[in-house]
């Protein structure tokens, strides 16, 4: 027994010995192998960031997890943030299943989830509270709120004299699902007096607009959840590093974007007539500036295929599985302009508008043909031909490495009668009928029946031409693919 005791503590200490120091930079714990484990026996809640040093996401990120971390070190959280540089903690990484940087995982009692909330130092506080405590903090006086109200930017107070009522029990339904915001709930008859409400009643303050917004009808989790979507946000939203995540991952799909030049005096000049029209569709479509004086928005213009000379400009998107936008046939930005053009969109009368170039006039001259949308359905659906087409990004590595291998095969099948090599620039081009998930994708159009044919081999001249040749995958050449994959082409703002 006591061998045992002893072999026991000695294995102790050197457990003990081989666990390395936590550190902390910034008031943030600073993670390796050595140590991770260590820290999640130690602190039952911790918010670990997987990053990489030279990552702008991750540079961005860094000052708003820091002050995240003071404002949980105010409250007294007992939270702790901490953050892992991957690119030398490879086994951490890849144990975790990091594959893009930032990552953000949560751990409670040493079990993670993946982290769902905002960039913002806010954001971050707001969401691990609500993952560690109740959904919605009780409110017992009148100081009590007010505090609550002036700390934050929104938050959503429920006034319920019973909390195990049907409506109060949809509103903590509500208030669990929803990350971003605090919500409060009180049954003092001093806060219903103070803030003029009533029974059942769910009040959002804000510290823009009009102040504060009233619900109505009859409470539920999707009544609420709703409520807070339209009303959290300001009525025209100014784009930017802080915004874009509450702009693209909120609850509202359908964005009037409005490009601006604060430079121009657009803003002094168009704000007004925003402001009136998005009134009549909060709740159903966004309005959000975009101001193109800033450099890391001329690629906005571009993902849009406008000019800075067509600022002040307008673009109407609806983000669903693939993004469909929508533009007007005038720029008119006054009130009335605005509330027609987003009208149309929301009555269907508007057709999506696609990107597309000029056809060049020698666009049949080279043995790989070029395709723009105008031309691409007439060249493609012959169904007298077999038609191949790389769909292309000029910007990706992996389609610049096939541009000599495709031109060859275009020089093989010249003379062809019944076979056609060409290409298209995805990026400045789109089809309403044909959507491209990564670069290069190889589609074969074939003859008579308009199948489309995805080719997913080796990027080789011969397994291309055993391909157009119709030869059976196993007598193809069994060349792999690059394993590094092809470009992801999303549509990111």
């Amino acid at each position: 027994m006591k061998t045992s005791s002893a072999i026991l503590l000695l294995a102790s200490c050197l457990a003990l010995s081989y666990s390395e120091e936590i550190t902390k930079d910034e008031g943030v714990l600073v993670l390796t192998k050595g140590n991770f484990k260590t820290a999640l026996e130690e602190n039952e809640f911790v918010l670990v960031e997987f990053y990489a040093p030279w990552c702008g996401h991750c540079k961005a990120l860094a000052p708003e997890y820091v002050k995240a971390a003071a404002k949980l070190v105010e409250k007294g959280s007992a939270i702790k943030l901490a953050k892992v540089d991957a690119t030398e903690e490879t086994e951490l990484a890849e144990e975790h299943g990091v594959r893009g940087y930032p990552t953000l995982k949560f751990f409670r009692s040493g079990k993670p989830i993946d982290y769902g909330g905002g960039r913002q130092a806010d954001d971050i506080v707001n969401w691990l509270l609500k993952k560690t405590g109740p959904p919605a903090k009780a409110l017992a006086t009148v100081e009590d709120a007010k505090s609550f109200i002036d700390e934050h930017p929104v938050v959503v107070v429920g006034f319920f004299k019973d909390q195990s009522s049907p409506g109060a029990k949809q509103f903590l339904a509500a208030a669990s699902a929803t990350d971003d915001y605090p919500f409060g709930i009180t049954s003092e008859d001093a806060l219903f007096s103070e803030y003029e409400a009533k029974d059942e009643g769910i009040i959002l303050f804000k510290n823009f607009d009009e102040g504060k917004n009233v619900y109505e009808g009859e409470i539920t989790e999707d009544g609420v959840t709703q409520f807070v979507a339209a009303n959290s946000l300001p009525l025209v939203v100014d784009f930017n590093h802080e915004t874009a995540s509450k702009i693209f991952g909120g609850e509202i799909k359908s964005h009037l974007l409005i490009f601006l030049s604060k430079e121009a005096g657009h803003y002094d000049t168009h704000m007004e007539a925003a402001m009136a029209a998005a009134r009549g569709f909060k709740g159903q479509v966004l309005f959000v500036t975009i101001n193109t004086d800033e450099e890391d928005h001329s690629r906005i213009l571009e993902f849009f295929g406008m000019k800075k000379e067509e600022v002040p400009g307008l673009r109407i998107i609806k983000l669903e599985e693939d993004m469909a936008k929508y533009r007007p046939d005038t720029y008119d930005l006054s009130e009335s302009g605005l509330t027609s053009f987003v009208q149309s969109f929301l009555d269907g009368k508007l057709k999506q508008h696609l990107l597309s170039q000029d056809l060049p006039d020698d666009w049949d001259k080279e043995p790989v043909k070029v395709l723009v949308s105008s031309n691409f359905d007439e060249v493609v659906f012959d169904k007298s031909k077999d038609v191949l087409v790389e769909f292309y990004a000029p910007w990706c590595g992996h389609c610049k490495q096939l541009a000599p291998i495709y031109d060859q095969l275009g020089e093989k099948y010249k003379d062809h009668d019944s076979i056609v090599i060409s290409k298209m620039d995805a990026t400045a081009n789109e089809l309403e009928h044909t959507k491209i998930q990564s670069f290069p994708t190889l589609k074969l159009y074939k003859k008579e029946t308009n199948e489309v044919v995805d080719y997913n081999g080796a990027r080789t001249l011969d397994a291309l031409g055993d391909f157009l040749d119709g030869k059976s995958a196993d007598e193809q050449d069994d060349e792999e693919v690059d394993e590094e994959g092809d470009v992801p082409a999303k549509d990111e703002l």
